[in-house]
């Protein structure tokens, strides 16, 4: 029994070191990050002052783009943000609505709204996809196309967009997402700029409690939801570090589904979108990555850095719950299916420092973080550490992630200046802080749950409980996508 718990000690002795190790380890990749996204946003402050979005949008070398607008069950908000789209601020683009089989009157809105007329329109069916059981055009404007299909999951239905779309570069959009209306001038900069690349994305924020008219945001509030503040820092952090960072280095491993910019054929040489997967978007732009390392072909995946995107997060514990447990299943679909490339000095910097960073930090960091606030528990009852290491490891992890979301937040005010009040953005830094004392953990305990219950090939749209958009803001209904 004693040699049982002499080697039990042992054990959570050395978990523990390398607990600490691990820490020192991801702190300092974010701190590589940190750097990283503040030049990229010197460099990108500095081109908008020698080219601006007005002139581009003007310009003869901005391509014309299809806008793809997968939608399932989304007959109360589809027609405003139809409208919405119309509005935006770009030279020459299609507009691909794909009606994935909604039993709601999604279709019958649209064929009134935007008098549509059934069309024998000619495609190829370059990608693989349910059967599209009729395409409509309206008569009122000649740049929409309506496409009515059987119900195959969000992937197949962005699928079946790409296959009608017309133009060589293409965005999908989300239907209940909110875009700006210089937004597609902002995302399709870099391919004007630069040849090689091939996908572009952009920030995205919650839009909860925001002023909404007909499709548009016409005044940005912080949520008076605690649980949508808490994520707004975590939109903040994780755009303007992670994402800006790993774009800068080229090794970007997701663009977001609710705005994102490709080029149209690498998409199809990628075999589009996968539909036994939960995660979609991250699964696209890893396939590109591949596809495009292994072909030596030149590109560049980018992100821009100017919030262009807002959509709805969820307001209660039970629907974000469900939102990240998806998400970490997503998450570990794409780094399973594409295992090869880890430590792959063949695939570089995406092969040796993204794919990593994804695994050990992404996918195993809840696993860690659980086991960890276990361990450091127990190790404080049976004696291994003392009560003052306990709480110096606490300190000095807590304040080095308020360090990380204040100066997310603080960026975010000095560049883009969303919010009209500061005390919005001060309001912002305390829930910076106090994402560490219970927020935080609840995320990883779910994340941790989600890798246990993992199981592959499921490619469910996934359920959200959002809220109708309204001028005032005052109505809410419950819809499901």
């Amino acid at each position: 029994m004693d040699l049982f718990a002499d080697f039990l000690i042992e054990l959570i002795k050395h978990f523990n070191n390398f607990i600490l190790y691990y820490v020192i380890f991801i702190n300092t990749v974010y701190t590589l990050l940190f750097f990283v996204s503040i030049r990229a946003l010197y460099i990108d402050r500095q081109k908008k002052k020698y080219w601006s979005y007005d002139e581009m949008v003007a310009s003869s070398y901005t391509p014309p783009l299809s806008i793809i607008v997968p939608c399932f069950n989304e007959g109360k908000t589809i027609v405003n943000n139809v409208k919405a789209l119309l509005s935006l601020e770009y030279s020459e683009f299609q507009l691909v609505i794909v009606n994935d089989g909604s039993k709601d009157t999604t279709l019958e809105q649209l064929i009134q709204e935007l008098k549509l007329t059934k069309i024998d329109m000619p495609y190829r069916k370059k990608i693989n996809t349910k059967e599209i059981k009729a395409i409509y055009r309206s008569s009122i404007f000649e740049n929409i196309v309506v496409v009515d299909k059987e119900n195959g999951g969000k992937a197949d239905a962005l699928n079946a967009g790409i296959n009608i779309s017309e133009y060589p570069i293409i965005t999908a959009i989300d239907a209940d997402s909110i875009i700006e209306r210089d937004s597609l001038a902002k995302v399709i900069r870099p391919f004007v700029e630069d040849p090689t690349v091939i996908v572009s994305g952009g920030v995205v924020r919650p839009v909860n409690d925001c002023v909404v008219d007909k499709g548009f945001i016409e005044s940005v509030n912080l949520s008076k939801n605690n649980l949508v503040r808490f994520q707004t820092v975590e939109y903040l952090r994780a755009f303007l570090f992670g994402r800006l960072g790993w774009g800068s280095l080229n090794a970007l491993l997701i663009v977001s589904g609710a705005f994102g910019v490709f080029r149209k054929s690498v998409v199809i040489e990628a075999g589009g979108y996968t539909e036994d997967t939960i995660g979609e978007d991250m699964e696209l732009v890893v396939k590109i990555h591949r596809k495009m390392i292994e072909s030596k072909t030149p590109y560049k995946i980018v992100f821009v850095p100017d919030p262009v995107c807002w959509t709805q997060v969820p307001e209660d514990k039970k629907t974000l719950k469900s939102q990240r447990k998806r998400w970490q299943k997503g998450l570990m679909d794409s780094l399973f299916n594409h295992k090869k490339m880890l430590f792959n000095p063949k695939y570089g910097v995406v092969g040796l420092l993204a794919m990593p960073y994804y695994f050990f930090v992404e996918m195993l960091g809840a696993v860690i973080e659980v086991l960890g606030y276990l361990s450091f528990i127990v190790s404080f009852w049976l004696g291994i550490i003392s009560l003052e290491f306990f709480l110096l490891f606490l300190a000095v992890s807590v304040l080095y992630g308020v360090f990380l979301s204040s100066s997310a937040i603080l960026l975010d005010e000095y560049n883009f200046s969303k919010y009209e009040d500061v005390s919005e953005y001060l309001l912002l830094m305390i829930f910076s802080v106090l994402e560490n004392f219970g927020y935080r953990q609840l995320n990883a305990w779910w994340r941790f749950t989600a890798f246990f219950e993992y199981k592959r090939h499921n490619k469910s749209w996934g359920d959200m409980s959002r809220t109708e958009f309204s001028p005032d803001n005052s109505r809410s209904t419950e819809l499901d996508n």
